[in-house]
């Protein structure tokens, strides 16, 4: 049973210890365990996380530089793994104080009057983190203000006693985190000045300060960081690491972001089988989007595009399977003629490019590019003029997301020479997988300028040219 009195605690031979302090020993013991030290995260193994752990080696509040989903915030919020799963605090303060070394004045009184068996409680990690968005705040949110009712019940003005604690006192002996440091206001930044050098606060200019124990996180986009007159150079000046995120390096690393955070599942009754080229597609997009002169790269491409898009192709998949009476959930070609639902918004055109195009159009660029590209990738090594050649003259192919699998039978039996590449990419495996392939084929000899293509609708005609 955990000590329940301040007396009980000294008796246990407890030692509190700084929470950078803390959080640094739990950091060194899961390293020589050989602890995965932030689950979760992927691609970040010889980038960021070296940099996160010299910081915290170094007792250094930090901030996170990145553009859009690049996971910011779940590094912030992932320190608080390298916390104490609790650790005893004088009950009943608003700040968490430490039983042995109070600094607030009423656990001051409470132990002078009381001494040993003061009550203490048990605070659990969960609650030693703190976190705020800038837009909006203001300086009693983070730091405190006079408290009208506490006045107003006899509270003197200069005193500690007539004071309501912002954010930042109550996570004492914790981490705090702000998002979007940049948009936080000239004073607010100012009064944080303290609070990263002197590791104290000061409320409403009353003598009263309160040395804080807190580590501090910031998240921003690294464009507005830097922009003059955004951050005071003094702020900048004590925030002791600065770690430049990063968008994933490779496509694997992109698809098993994907795999971790898209929600997929089918339901009962029905199998999802996603052929390798959609899932390549569908991050593929995301990697050229990130390369398009038509898209603002100062804003990013958050890796939540890859993961909505998947998301909305197995969806669309499944539309079809529940319509069409069919077991096998598999996302094709022409299913994704629907990811400009949950594409737009997350893509930011360029304002200043010469050539104008909607966003739609935009989209559409960037998904035939990243069609092309797995194409060209998947068929390597593969002769591709027989198919052309069988297509050519009167034979038209009609394709679409609501036509059933086992049409697709009919395809093959009109051009059987396609049947050699469908079978190398798996189409052999069932109606469905079948369906898929030939749609990747068709719609990859047109990107690549070997057969015509005409759609109508969400319907889509390709003929030999």
């Amino acid at each position: 049973m955990n000590p329940r009195t301040i007396g009980e605690l000294r008796e246990s031979g407890y030692q509190p210890a700084p929470v950078k302090a803390e959080v640094e020993r739990n950091l060194i013991r899961a390293m020589e365990a050989g602890e995965e030290l932030f689950p979760g995260i992927v691609g970040y193994d010889f980038t960021v996380i070296p940099q996160v752990v010299n910081a915290i080696l170094s007792h250094h509040d930090m901030v996170f530089l990145g553009e859009k989903g690049q996971a910011k915030t779940r590094m912030m919020r992932a320190l608080t793994r390298f916390l104490d799963d609790k650790i005893p605090v004088v009950s009943g303060c608003e700040i968490n104080d430490n039983p042995y070394d109070p600094i607030c004045l009423s656990c001051k009184r409470k132990i002078e009057q009381h001494g040993d068996i003061v009550e203490i409680e048990w605070l659990p990690r969960d609650r030693r983190y703190g976190e705020r968005l800038s837009p909006g705040t203001k300086i009693a949110d983070l730091i405190g203000d006079l408290d009208p009712a506490k006045v107003a019940g006899g509270a003197p003005l200069a005193s500690e006693d007539a004071l309501h604690f912002g954010l930042i006192p109550r996570m004492n002996r914790g981490v705090f985190a702000i998002n979007e440091l940049p948009d936080l206001e000239y004073l607010i930044q100012v009064s944080l000045f303290n609070i990263l050098e002197e590791r104290d606060i000061q409320i409403r200019g009353y003598p009263i300060r309160f040395p804080m124990d807190v580590l501090l996180v910031f998240s921003a986009n690294p464009e507005e960081y830097s922009r003059s007159g955004k951050i005071i150079t003094q702020l900048k000046d004590r925030i002791g690491a600065e770690i430049r995120t990063h968008y994933p390096s490779t496509r694997e690393a992109g698809l098993k972001i994907m795999d971790q955070e898209a929600k997929v599942d089918v339901g009962e009754g029905y199998q999802l089988d996603a052929p390798d080229f959609m899932r390549d597609i569908v991050e593929q997009i995301t990697v050229e989007a990130r390369k398009s002169s038509h898209v603002n790269q100062k804003s990013g491409v958050s890796a939540r595009l890859s993961i909505t898009n998947y998301e909305t192709l197995v969806a669309n998949a499944r539309r079809r399977a529940i319509t069409l009476k069919e077991s096998v959930v598999t996302p094709r070609i022409s299913d994704l003629n629907y990811l400009y639902t949950s594409s737009q918004g997350k893509i930011e055109l360029d304002p200043f490019r010469e050539e104008s195009l909607t966003e739609t159009q935009a989209i559409e660029k960037i998904i035939e590019r990243a069609v092309r590209v797995v194409f060209t990738e998947r068929t390597a090594g593969m002769d591709m003029d027989p198919v052309v050649d069988a297509i050519a003259g009167e034979i038209r192919i009609e394709t679409g997301d609501m036509i059933p699998s086992a049409d697709y039978k009919t395809i093959v039996s009109a051009a059987p020479q396609i049947w050699e590449p469908v079978h190398a990419l798996g189409g052999d495996k069932s109606d469905q997988a079948r369906a898929a392939c030939v749609e990747f084929i068709l719609e990859g000899l047109y990107l690549t300028g070997k057969l015509n293509r005409k759609k109508i609708g969400e319907m889509a005609a390709y003929r030999g040219k």
